[in-house]
């Protein structure tokens, strides 16, 4: 009778499969992964309060900014800001890396 009340653990699986898998069976890794990025940008180039408009198209990260200085000076900085994005990425475990619509950054505009 004790070892009835006892889960299986013959299927058992991490919390962060189910996750994983609940956003892939949902279809939402696309929106997930955008607002990840976006996220990510913030943190990386730290322009967030400045940034006007953002949006992703075909792995290009594309960034309206408030301020022109700010634009020129994160403007040679860009492939390491999308170096630093991607690492970023690969470490979160929510980041769905194999999404048709959003895997990793390959560029930025900044606008």
């Amino acid at each position: 009778m004790r070892n009835m009340n006892r889960l299986s653990r013959k299927n058992a699986q991490s919390m962060d499969e189910i996750i994983k898998e609940y956003v892939r069976s949902m279809k939402i890794a696309s929106g997930l992964n955008e607002q990840l990025i976006f996220d990510a940008w913030d943190t990386v180039s730290g322009a967030g309060a400045h940034t006007v408009s953002r949006y992703l198209k075909n792995g290009t990260l594309y960034c309206s900014l408030s301020s022109s200085v700010l634009r020129s000076r994160l403007y040679p900085k860009r492939s390491e800001i999308v170096r630093k994005i991607n690492e970023l990425l690969s470490r979160d475990e929510l980041f769905v890396p194999d999404d048709p619509k959003t895997g990793f950054l390959k560029s930025i505009i900044l606008q």
